[in-house]
């Protein structure tokens, strides 16, 4: 059977990037598995389960079911337990909290280095989870993300978002900028802010720019597996 593991952060995931590529997912037969960096349950952004945010009350109850009930984000692995030979896709779902949590855990990043380096495994990392791409290096020192292609949570977003000193709504400090960091890393950045949506395949490596991509992103990981 095809399977994915789903590496969620704690601090804050948004609905529609983790929960519409992983019900998609399974709606194929994947059997997926769900890691956080503790083991605890993943927590939801509620600013993603505002209606005007997420689509309507409609698909708000559906998200916020899923997030409630499903038994694989209510009962997660350790990211340290679990390794990405044993799945045929990792996928690192975005939200702000990726920032504080999963884009700094070295276990997550070999997780993704491990996905992406591997013979039948591909990765997908959606919107602010793309930051991990800004710290994830090969075993010499060389950028994962050096010379690819890649989208992501884009800087003119993000500016709308924080204040003059990067803090944000809830009060907390935005400690880096996803498109600086990955930027920085040597990608060849391209969030094509004139498209609805931007998903991006280079290699075994698939990014998708924020919440309209999601699926688009969950298509194009299908049709990869």
């Amino acid at each position: 059977m095809t399977s994915a593991l789903f590496v969620v952060s704690e601090e804050g995931y948004w609905a529609e990037e983790c929960i519409e590529p992983l019900t998609t997912l399974e709606s194929e037969g994947v059997d997926v598995t769900v890691a956080t960096p503790s083991g605890s349950p993943p927590v939801v952004d509620e600013r993603s389960l505002d209606p005007e945010a997420a689509g309507g009350e409609e698909r708000v109850a559906e998200l916020r079911e899923v997030d409630e009930e499903h038994p694989e984000l209510n009962d997660p692995e350790p990211i340290a337990t679990v390794d990405a030979d044993g799945y045929d896709a990792v996928v690192f779902p975005g939200g702000h909290g990726t920032v504080w949590d999963v884009n700094q855990d070295r276990h997550a990043r070999q997780l993704l280095l491990d996905a992406v380096a591997g013979e039948e495994s591909v990765a997908l990392v959606v919107c602010h989870a793309v930051g991990i791409l800004g710290f994830t290096r090969e075993a010499d020192g060389t950028p994962l993300v050096e010379g690819r292609s890649v989208t992501g949570f884009p800087n003119d977003w993000e500016d709308g978002i924080v204040d003059d000193h990067d803090v944000m709504p809830d009060g907390r400090k935005l400690p880096y900028w996803v498109e600086d960091e990955v930027r920085l890393a040597g990608a060849e950045w391209d969030a094509e802010l004139d498209a609805d949506t931007s998903v991006t395949v280079d290699g075994d490596l698939i990014t998708a720019r924020g919440p309209g991509s999601s699926a688009a992103a969950a298509a194009t990981l299908l049709d990869e597996l």
